[in-house]
């Protein structure tokens, strides 16, 4: 499919994998899809910026890669952040099409309906979209695909003259009469409001008139005319929709509106705004937030939980409903705002319109018409240029099922340094644009959204599983009974069923040959782990191993907590486990844990662990996963006793032993062994009689220990 993607300032047309239909979201065939000038011009222009232009703007940001250096080394951040200005952006927010098909748990919408869809990443301008049910909206009937696509514009006009709560005859002040204050005027007028625009532009305030404003003016003559209109007074509540950083612009909006008055920010604005402005009439200055309440919460947007119609009564989803409502009965006039429609094919013909002069009101993108019968699954794989068979023989053909960061930053970057024992086949991603990016940044053949491409690819050796927690253990039974060898990155899994599964699929193939699989449990095949374990399996008693982890803060609401993440006992502290296990040599024999108890919901109790291990030669772990710590402190230390013999191991960059006959070993930057565990992988593959990098017992038992500590 045709998507449009922008990259260093530049909008073109790509062809990538159309998604899949994921649980509780629509597959979408777009007709037409609405390109905001505002906020589109403004990503254009910060897509095109230079890398300092962007840090003095995102000081945050910056203290971030700072840390980063600190912690991995220059070469490594330098490596993170040219990959990251290399990516390329999805556009678009908007769009009317056609349902082609629905994802599981989906019941109130079906193939062939027409809808209109919002989201930032997910109303792309592109030929297919998968939209979760809260960001869709049924067309009332007769309503076109032109109007339809204005919806997310038309939903953040609608909650900017909600957040007014403008009344009968109030004058209502509309600073700003671009694409928003078109419709925020309109809104107003049809809530009884009597509307006064004001616009740098005359033909503006001239639609704006054309469409029911009283009366519309040019900045400099705004402050005496509002003044004479509202008997002295000044407006009820101004409504700013300009998209400006001037702070003189809001200065004059606030001078138009009354003594305890209110003014809604809708507009992009700038960060000055002058206390005196407010304080003399007591002004509410009030923010309305993009499409309505929902927006920005993942449970509503992204999990389909609605909000009690009683207590939420206009949710971002009933914004957008009513918006199209009016538009389908004539109350809000679409269409003389349409100044411009090109086919997604010209696109970057489309995106240029938007400099003008003058810049157009808005613009469509144009799809093609769609018949509500026979709709055609789309492509799901896009094949690129790559060497030929002949170039990867010998070499270990991998497919790689979700293209994160972790994937993008660590693995590939490892794989391609090793490109002697393994080729990267195929990318497999939830957003086609991100799958097509990272195949041709590390050579692929394909890129795809369906992860059984990869599985019934036979020129496929290793399938490496990087997506979120909650999907490994299912995507690792498909690819075991697939036959493939699989890694995937930890954890194995999050649910106990999974476990059980994955072990019976092995016990039932005792004396087979059966796919090699194995975990991203990395920290045993680090250089520190090289050089202490051939000390510990040496001794005369057993070991005892304090691990100690200190995580980090992560908020509750943040994807690991939630079911994507599975909690981080089972998702980190697993690390830990498998370590201790490497050097111990033995199964546990018991293990139980205790944690905190946060005496407030900002900790997470499940953050804030220690877990105690007993081995079956007498060796004892206690393994200690906190939250509440300071990151200025080292993430992890691990001190191993034994035989009058103390070995500590400092974040993975320096070892130290006492006692022992061992030489320090320091790095300057955390070696946790991502390397070296593909080069045990590869060994092992080329073998087929050598023992796995990790063995199946070891890691269903961390698994199980991470999964009942986790359960409580």
């Amino acid at each position: 499919m045709i998507q449009a993607l922008l990259k260093k300032g530049r909008v073109s047309p790509v062809d990538v994998p159309a998604p899949v239909a994921g649980p509780g979201c629509l597959l979408v065939k777009t007709v037409r899809s609405c390109i905001s000038v505002g906020t589109e011009s403004a990503m254009l222009a910060g897509s095109g910026r230079s890398l300092i232009r962007k840090a003095l703007d995102q000081p945050a940001k910056v203290a971030l890669v700072l840390r980063m250096a600190r912690t991995e080394g220059i070469a490594r951040t330098v490596a993170e952040v040219r990959g990251a200005l290399g990516l390329v952006e999805p556009v678009g927010y908007s769009l009317a099409g056609v349902v082609v098909a629905v994802g599981p748990g989906v019941t109130d919408f079906a193939p062939g309906d027409r809808v209109a869809a919002a989201g930032q990443g997910i109303a792309n301008h592109a030929e297919y979209v998968d939209v979760p049910v809260n960001l869709a909206v049924p067309l009332p009937e007769g309503l076109d695909f032109d109007a339809a696509a204005t919806v997310t514009l038309g939903a953040i006009a609608m909650q900017g003259v909600r957040r007014a709560d403008v009344r009968l005859g109030e004058f209502a002040v509309v600073f700003g009469v671009g694409i928003l204050g078109q419709l925020a005027a309109q809104m107003l007028t049809a809530a009884g409001a009597r509307v006064l625009a004001v616009d740098i532009d005359p033909a503006r305030l001239a639609l704006a008139r054309e469409l029911g404003a009283e009366a519309g003016f040019t900045p400099s003559a705004a402050e005496r005319a509002v003044r004479h209109l509202t008997g002295g007074h000044g407006a009820d509540v101004t409504v700013f929709c300009a998209a400006t950083s001037d702070p003189k612009a809001l200065s004059q909006a606030l001078s138009l509106t009354r003594k305890k008055g209110r003014l809604v920010m809708v507009g992009s604005y700038g960060r000055e705004l002058h206390r005196e402005d407010l304080y003399k009439k007591e002004i509410d200055f009030l923010i309305s937030c993009s499409y309505g309440p929902g927006r920005y919460d993942e449970e509503y947007e992204r999990r389909g939980l609605d909000y009690p119609y009683a207590y939420v009564r206009w949710t971002e989803n009933r914004n957008m409903a009513e918006y199209l409502r009016l538009a389908a009965t004539g109350r809000i006039r679409v269409a003389p705002l349409i100044q411009g429609v090109f086919p997604i094919a010209a696109v970057a013909d489309a995106f240029a319109s938007l400099s003008g002069p003058p810049p157009p009101l808005m613009t469509l993108l144009d799809y093609g018409e769609t018949p509500l019968e026979g709709l055609a699954q789309p492509r799901r794989r896009v094949n690129l240029p790559c060497p030929g068979r002949d170039a990867t023989a010998g070499r270990i053909r991998v497919g790689l099922i979700g293209a994160g960061t972790f994937a993008v930053g660590y693995h590939l970057p490892n794989l391609a340094a090793l490109g002697d024992r393994y080729a990267l086949r195929a990318v497999c991603n939830r957003t086609g644009a991100t799958a097509r990016n990272v195949a041709e940044r590390f050579g692929a053949a394909y890129a795809t959204t369906d992860h059984r491409e990869i599985l019934d690819d036979p020129e496929i050796d290793l399938v490496m599983i990087c997506t979120r927690h909650n999907q490994h253990g299912s995507l690792v039974l498909e690819s075991l009974v697939a036959g493939k060898h699989t890694f995937v990155e930890k954890p194995l899994c999050t649910r106990p069923e999974e476990l059980a599964a994955i072990r019976d699929f092995y016990a039932a193939r005792t004396g087979a040959q059966a796919p090699l699989l194995a975990v991203g449990f990395n920290r045993r095949f680090s250089p520190y782990a090289a050089a202490v374990a051939p000390l510990t399996r040496e001794r005369i008693n057993p070991l005892s191993l304090r691990y100690s982890m200190n995580a980090g803060y992560l908020p509750p609401d943040h994807w690991f907590h939630g079911p994507q993440g599975g909690g981080r006992i089972v998702g980190e502290a697993c690390h830990a486990v498998d370590f201790c296990s490497f050097l111990v040599g033995a199964p546990v024999r018991a293990w139980t844990w205790g944690g905190l108890r946060p005496q407030t919901d900002s900790i997470c109790a499940s953050d804030n662990m220690t877990l105690l291990l007993e081995y079956e030669d007498g060796s004892l772990a206690s393994i200690e996963y906190f939250a509440v710590g300071s990151r200025e402190c080292a993430k992890e230390e691990i001190v191993i006793r034994y035989d009058e013999k103390t070995l500590v191991i400092d974040d993975f960059t320096a070892l130290a032993a006492y006692g022992a006959p061992l030489a320090p070993l320091k790095t300057a930057k955390p070696e946790k062994g991502l390397p070296e565990e593909l080069t045990r992988l590869a060994d092992c593959l080329g073998d087929p009689t050598a023992a796995w990098p990790i063995p199946l017992e070891c890691m269903l038992e961390t698994t199980e220990i991470t999964l009942e500590a986790a359960a409580g």
